[in-house]
């Protein structure tokens, strides 16, 4: 503890096929979100092991184009679910701009998750005044601690160690038809998301292209589904994040989890991540960055990024995010 898409929908994680529960579910949450993505259903399947039953319920409408009308329509469906007696010990708010619709419930302690942007980005302002309201409240690093006048526990998104895991780069490579002489980088989030500087990722693998007597290709990966990820990680030379502005970024965590070489603007928790790996680089300029990468393709080795995110597993976020909302008198 720190100084400490649609109409809106619920979609209940009580009965997992794919993973046992570890305890009989005695504590039920209202998992508030925007949108529900990869890690947050993961998430929600890491509580229910440690005997949460959650509900989530998303804002109405497409990511990325919601508009004030479709948080006003969001506030009804929050209202109605807490109202109905007994129904839920906690409302747990996963993003900084769901949280004015948990605090206006009046039933329920408030958990916020505040990921990153929500913080850093141009809503801060509003995701701080929530979580001073908040009966407790997460964060994803402590630089994003450090943003907030009030006391936070420190609890990164989960990863899967069985998923994300080493394999062969060649037969990685086979699967995806990828060219096995040339040197691949791989850059996680889509072209288009400005905070994430795709057009300074370009011009670093331009730098590096110039110094190199060999092809590199940039890899922007995209609406895939989570479970295609780690093919692509074992597949690739390097991960590279060209960042402006992260939080606890998960793609950081699946890289390590599968020993791939990052090289990595200094952003949220990035550097402490990479503490202690090899070869792994943090860069502030472009110079460094492809600096880095040239690194990287020189000793063409993975790294010991595995062994350094023990601490990031499912099943430990879980179990702390239940200690939170039993901190907050869930289940008494």
């Amino acid at each position: 503890m720190s100084s400490p898409e649609g109409a809106p929908g619920d979609q209940r994680y009580g009965e997992s096929e794919e993973l046992p529960r570890q305890r009989e579910a005695d504590l039920s949450a209202l998992q508030l979100v925007t949108t529900p993505r990869p890690f947050f259903t993961e998430q929600l399947r890491a509580l229910e092991r440690c005997g949460v039953d959650s509900t989530a319920l998303s804002v109405p409408g497409v990511s990325r184009s919601r508009s004030v009308t479709d948080f006003l329509k969001y506030y009804p469906s929050v209202l109605r679910r807490t109202l109905r007696s007994g129904e839920f010990d906690v409302i747990h708010a996963n993003f900084g701009l769901v949280a004015p619709h948990a605090l206006a419930q009046p039933t329920r302690p408030v958990v916020l998750s505040l990921w990153g942007t929500d913080l850093m980005g141009k809503y801060g302002a509003v995701s701080r005044w929530c979580a001073e309201q908040c009966d407790a409240v997460v964060v994803m690093s402590e630089e994003m601690a450090a943003e907030l006048d009030t006391e936070c526990y420190v609890i990164p998104h989960g990863i899967d160690f069985e998923r994300f895991a080493p394999r062969p780069r060649e037969d990685a490579r086979a699967e995806l038809g990828w060219n096995p002489a040339a040197k691949h980088v791989l850059f996680p989030y889509a072209p288009d998301r400005e905070v994430k500087d795709y057009p300074r990722a370009e011009r670093v693998v331009e730098t590096t292209r110039g110094r190199l007597d060999r092809p590199i290709e940039l890899h922007a990966v995209n609406g895939l589904a989570h479970e295609e990820i780690p093919t692509y990680m074992n597949a690739a030379d390097a991960l590279l994040m060209t960042s402006k502005r992260e939080g606890s970024p998960n793609a950081i965590k699946e890289a390590l989890a599968c020993d791939l070489p990052i090289v990595a603007t200094d952003v949220g928790d990035v550097p402490d991540r990479l503490d202690g790996v090899y070869p792994s680089y943090i860069g502030r300029t472009d110079e460094d960055l492809a600096s880095a990468l040239e690194t990287v393709f020189e000793l063409d080795a993975r790294s010991n990024g595995r062994e350094t995110i023990a601490d990031a597993s499912l099943e430990r976020t879980g179990e702390r995010l239940r200690e939170v909302y039993e901190s907050v008198g869930a289940g008494t």
